[in-house]
Parts: C-alpha cells; structure tokens; sequence
C-alpha cells in the first residue's frame, strides 16, 4: 500500500506539472496537448486507437516470444560450446552498434509493409537482453554444485537442467524485463519506416496533421503497453522464482 501510494503521489505531481506546462501562454496548444485535452482525444478516437494498438501490440507479443524462444536457445549453446561462444559473442556484440532506426527501413524494404517485418525488428531488439543475461546467468552457478553433480555422475544435460537451468532463471527474467520494455520501441520504429496500421504509425500521422491530443493519447497507450510487459514479466518471475527476494527476507 505505501508503494502504491508513493506511484500515484508521483503521478499525480507529473500530471500536475504537465497540465501546469500546457497552460502557459508561451506553449503553443500545436506542441503540448492538455491532460483534459488528451482524455478528450481518448474519447473521440478510442476505436481508432484501441485497433491500432491492437495491431502493434500483436508485433510487440510474436516478436517477444520468438526473441525470447532464439535468444535462449542461442545462450544454450553457446553455453554448451566455448568455440560458438568465442566466435559468436563478438559478433553478438559488436550486432548492437548498428542502429534500428538504419535497419527498420532495410527490414521493411526486405520483406514488404506487413507484419512480418515489424515482428522481426521487435524479435531483433529484443534478442541482444535475452540471450546476454541468460548466457551470464548459466555462466554464473556455484562451482561446488557443478562438482557435486559431477561426483554423482550426472551427465551434462541432465546438470544443465537440474542445476544451470534453474540457477540461470533470475537472469533469464532480468533480460527479459528490459526486452518487454524496449519491444514496444522496436515495434515503433518497425511502422515509422513503413506500415499502414498500428499505432506507432498513427502517432507519426497524427503529429504531421497536428493531432496533438491524438499523438498524446497514443504515446501513453504505448507507455502503457511497456509498464504492463514489465509488470508481467516480473510478475512471472515472483511466481517461477520466489526464492529470488532478498529484498523481502531482510524486511
């Protein structure tokens, strides 16, 4: 109750200070909508945004499970392999220095205006947090029982999945909370560079029409979409790993 408390108290002095901005005379009403006036827009053009964000968060959602699905089987064999990780973890890395917003045009060029490009923008970005995490958290498990199952005579699968697995967990669910957060950014960038649906693109039209309320009510829909993915990926991991509080058993 007092967390909920202190997130509404924050909400409500940034809702404040914006409403506060938006009635300066110095901001002109075509750069900073109200919050009375992006509530009105929520109103006016709820169908209109509700399908579009349907659309994107349908991109958000495949890209996700696929980054999720190739990025952990990636970490696994490199795990598995030292030469597969020597030779790819370099490129792994050196693959996030090439901006999205240069590929998404590449991708949408590639493989057409559906959806198929913007799930492979999302899947992209999201791939990078996922296997790096999982990579280190399989890297990461106590020696003494990796010399246990050793001296009970487990063979390698059977400790990768009894012991790394479940050790790997926690950070499995850290890269997969930053993953949540920045599908939805790839999603965006995937319709800014071409798409006729989807809101990231209804947010682009809206700002060259001057819809200020419309892009306002559409930049929180998205804001939304990324605290619900995180919300839910932690949730998950409170439920697939509750011996991972420590922040609760020292209260």
């Amino acid at each position: 109750m007092k967390r909920a408390a202190l997130v509404l108290a924050l909400l409500a002095l940034l809702v404040g200070a914006w409403a506060w901005l938006a009635s300066l005379s110095s901001i002109d009403d075509l750069l900073v909508a109200s919050p009375g006036e992006t509530l009105q827009a929520f109103e006016d053009d709820w169908s209109l945004l509700w399908d579009n964000a349907a659309i994107t968060l349908y991109e958000v959602a495949v890209g996700l499970g696929l980054a999720v699905a190739l990025g952990a089987a990636f970490a696994i064999a490199m795990h598995l392999s030292r030469t597969l990780r020597e030779a790819a973890y370099p490129i792994l890395v050196a693959s996030q220095a090439v901006p999205i917003v240069v590929l998404a045009p590449i991708f949408v060029l590639a493989f057409d205006y559906g959806l198929g490009p913007k799930i492979a923008i999302v899947a992209l970005i999201c791939f990078f947090p996922i296997t790096v995490n999982v990579l280190d958290g399989l890297r990461s498990v106590d020696s003494e029982h990796l010399s246990l199952m050793r001296s009970f005579g487990a063979s390698r699968m059977r400790t990768l999945r009894t012991v790394e697995l479940p050790a790997a967990g926690p950070s499995f669910f850290s890269g997969l909370r930053i993953a949540a957060s920045v599908s939805v950014i790839g999603a965006v960038f995937g319709e800014w560079a071409g798409a006729d649906s989807g809101l990231g693109r209804l947010v682009l039209l809206g700002n060259d029409q001057l819809q200020t309320p419309r892009v306002y009510a559409g930049v929180l829909i998205l804001t939304a979409m990324a605290v619900a993915l995180f919300a839910l990926a932690s949730l998950a991991e409170r439920l697939s790993c509750p011996w991972n509080r420590p922040a609760e058993r020292t209260q």
